[in-house]
């Protein structure tokens, strides 16, 4: 019996390839043989993976994220249809600061055969960008990589694509049941039964996949709340959080998804820009930063608008004290204010000259919601109490919709050298990933 936690992109995706897998060595899924039970307090992508702004794309600078998400990207190419998935394209534009650093990413890129362009120098940017988009006045801008590949899903309806897929193979999919302990028989350290609000469920092997829930689950497997973290220079960092919370900051511009085509009609891609220009508000003029700061956005019409956001608020409280449910836009405390709407829309006009004015049409709704990430906020994939495997994405979840196929592998006795570099020990081995120069903590 495999028992999933989580009905999000990573659970149901570990579900279906673990079905996929276990069928082609000619096992039956399901009653008379390999039972595969899904469970989800709520719902299918009732979680992070439902309003999620569905991002994909290989831009990191560290190179395990890189080759991590190429698998990924080719998973969402393989039924574009199922996962509502839009292989637009993705673009990193950014300043000097952050030039030899995208640099790499585009050399190592073009080493593992992930298509892209680098366009280097203020002059060459501008005309680049002005050649997809007239009216592009972006400053301080002096590289753009542009991937081929990546763009972007939409939430729920890839959720729900990967749900069906999983049920077909005969994963059970149970919601509205609520993991509340786990048990563990003859003294070991192996959970020999998940206990829930609607009973004890017995079980020889448990995937966690509950993006910002991990905290509250992994205090229920007895595991560290503070870890030992050893620098790159050596130095050893004692009583370091597992976990810690941050808030994100996403909303939609009301409007007409087609108001963002390119010069050739075409919808663009993802846009992603990071800059050090300071950035003065639309509406009023005032400054609203003079430090690095970023934006991401695309056109949408599952969002029916222009849909992107900005970086994510420190939540400063101890993980333990940080109410995550009611969940997203139903949180009374984690949406988006109007210092979001202000910024966002401001930098939308600081990138492009249709956006001048267009303050007004924000979408005033609940968005937003919170992650739970690693002290390094990279994922943590790895084997915890013998027969527990964890999937900590560290809010890099939803595009890594390729982890579920390399973790049912695993499950399966393969190892797998994409996950490896994000394993748990890597902590006190001083295996960190390197850090970039973006504002973004998981560029």
């Amino acid at each position: 019996m495999y028992v999933i936690i989580g009905a999000g992109i990573h659970g149901l995706s570990t579900g279906m390839h673990l079905a996929q897998r276990l069928r082609a060595q000619g096992k039956t899924i399901g009653a008379g043989g390999t039972p595969i039970v899904v469970l989800d307090k709520s719902g299918v992508g009732a979680g992070a993976s439902g309003i999620a702004c569905g991002v994909v794309r290989n831009n990191y600078y560290q190179p395990a994220m890189r080759e991590l998400m190429a698998h990924s990207v080719s998973v969402w190419e393989r039924d574009p249809q199922a996962y509502s998935y839009h292989p637009v394209g993705y673009m990193q534009i950014s300043p000097e600061v952050m030039h030899a650093q995208v640099g790499t990413i585009y050399e190592q890129q073009k080493a593992i055969g992930y298509e892209s362009v680098f366009i280097e120098g203020e002059r060459d940017s501008l005309d680049y960008m002005k050649g997809l988009l007239s009216d592009w006045q972006a400053r301080n801008i002096t590289s753009v990589l542009h991937e081929k590949r990546g763009g972007y899903a939409n939430n729920l309806a890839a959720v729900e694509g990967l749900a069906k897929k999983a049920t077909a193979l005969g994963v059970e999919i149970i919601t509205g049941v609520e993991v509340t302990g786990f048990r563990s028989a003859g003294g070991g350290s192996a959970i020999s039964a998940v206990e829930t609000s609607a009973g004890t469920i017995g079980c020889d092997q448990v995937v966690v996949g509950v993006g910002p829930w991990i905290n509250s689950i992994w205090n229920m497997l007895e595991l560290p709340k503070t870890i030992s973290v050893k620098g790159r220079d050596g130095s050893v960092h004692d009583g370091v959080r597992m976990w810690h919370y941050m808030a994100l900051q996403e909303g939609t511009l009301g409007v007409d998804p087609d108001y963002q085509k390119m010069n050739d009609g075409c919808m663009p891609p993802v846009i992603h820009v990071d800059t050090d220009a300071p950035l003065y508000s639309d509406r009023d003029g005032k400054l609203i930063t003079d430090k690095l700061w970023g934006l991401y956005y695309k056109p949408d019409f599952h969002f029916n608008g222009v849909q992107g956001g900005a970086m994510p608020a420190n939540v400063e409280r101890d993980a333990d004290a940080v109410r995550v449910d009611p969940y997203g836009p139903k949180s009374p405390e984690f949406v988006v204010t109007d210092n979001f709407a202000d910024m966002w829309t401001s930098a939308l006009a600081f990138c492009q000259k249709r956006f001048e004015g267009q303050h007004g049409v924000y979408r005033h709704e609940p968005s937003g919601g919170i992650g739970c990430f690693t002290p390094d906020s990279f994922p943590v994939f790895d084997r915890f109490r013998d027969n527990v495997y964890v999937i900590a994405d560290s809010n890099h979840g939803f595009k890594m919709i390729g982890v579920g196929e390399l973790v049912a592998a695993e499950l399966l006795g393969e190892k797998s050298t994409l996950l490896a570099p994000f394993r748990f020990a890597r902590y006190a081995e001083g295996k960190l990933h390197p850090v970039s120069h973006s504002p973004f903590p998981w560029s």
